[in-house]
């Protein structure tokens, strides 16, 4: 390509003679300076109508404005959403956590109030940086975890708690006929019948005829049938080969199969069977061994005194 260009005052002209490569290479560099004029004419031309408040530029400064507002808008309500589903989980796993913890505490003998405390705080002032929402979110995905695990390990412990409770409860240690006084405890003792040396293998409790006799313990009734010595029989298996035994009963008001709970009415005092008048007698049987059923009560007693006194403790402490 071959370009000339004449000076009128000089009466001549010159030629300059481009190939095909620099006439592409003169394009581009012609367009990148007509580019680079234009952003610098348009900015200037915008900032310039911005501050003066031109009603064309000033529209398009608005309508940026506000598309930027409503972006930053929607990712903060995004947010928002997403740290509100995590408090929401919070909050259940809390309540879940608060459930949990009366209920171990009740298993415990521990009375909730006493460890609803707020925690004490403070120290020096050193103020930080502003948290960030990915800052907030690992704080709340780490408290999340925390929970989790307090949750689990507050069940295991709920597990263990409520087992050692039902072993107790299995243990005959509440006395069957409350309002009864002590009559043959256990031991050797002169026979009524025979008047000779004999062992009791039991304790006795007279009482009037129909008296409630209750469960010492909780457990499954695998007798419940006449004898001719014991009279109306019931007995009562409490698992680990303990076995409590009722006799002479008048009437007895479970049969063999049923689940038994502690305390729970399950004859009536009677003069069945080898007796000489109404009255319960009681045995506890260790791998079918009898055993003084009296240390079994003792230790009953010995457990609710010592609840008592650490109820009327904690006030104090408070």
């Amino acid at each position: 390509m071959q370009v000339i260009i004449t000076d009128a005052w000089l009466a001549r002209s010159r030629a300059f003679h481009l190939s095909g490569t620099k006439l592409l290479l003169s394009l581009f560099v012609l367009s990148l300076a007509l580019m680079l004029f234009s952003a610098i004419l348009y900015h200037w031309v915008f900032m310039k109508g911005a501050r003066e408040g031109w009603p064309v530029i000033g529209s398009l400064v608005r309508l940026v404005v506000k598309d930027e507002v409503a972006q930053r808008d929607r990712y903060v309500k995004e947010n928002i959403e997403v740290l509100a589903r995590r408090l929401g989980e919070m909050q259940a796993k809390m309540l879940q956590l608060e459930s949990l913890g009366e209920r171990v505490s009740g298993l415990a003998g521990i009375n909730p109030a006493e460890i609803a405390i707020k925690p004490g705080r403070g120290g020096l002032l050193i103020s930080g940086p502003d948290l960030t929402f990915d800052q907030l979110d690992s704080t709340l995905q780490a408290l999340d975890a925390a929970a989790s695990q307090r949750t689990d390990v507050m069940t295991v412990i709920e597990t263990r708690l409520f087992e050692q409770k039902i072993k107790k409860m299995m243990v005959p240690t509440q006395v069957p006929v409350p309002d009864a006084n002590l009559g043959s405890t256990f031991g050797w003792r002169i026979d009524p019948f025979t008047g000779k040396t004999a062992q009791h293998t039991g304790l006795d409790f007279p009482a009037m005829p129909g008296t409630p006799i209750y469960a010492a313990a909780g457990g499954v009734v695998v007798t419940q049938e006449f004898h001719f010595q014991y009279g109306n029989i019931l007995e009562i298996d409490h698992g680990n080969n303990l076995i409590t035994r009722y006799a002479h009963n008048a009437k007895v008001l479970v049969k063999k199969g049923d689940l038994i709970k502690r305390g729970q009415k399950v004859a009536e005092v009677g003069n069945t069977g080898r007796s000489t008048g109404p009255h319960l007698h009681f045995e506890v049987l260790v791998y079918g061994v009898p055993q003084d059923p009296q240390k079994f009560l003792d230790a009953g007693k010995a457990l609710t005194a010592t609840r008592a006194a650490g109820t009327k403790a904690a006030p104090a402490q408070r």
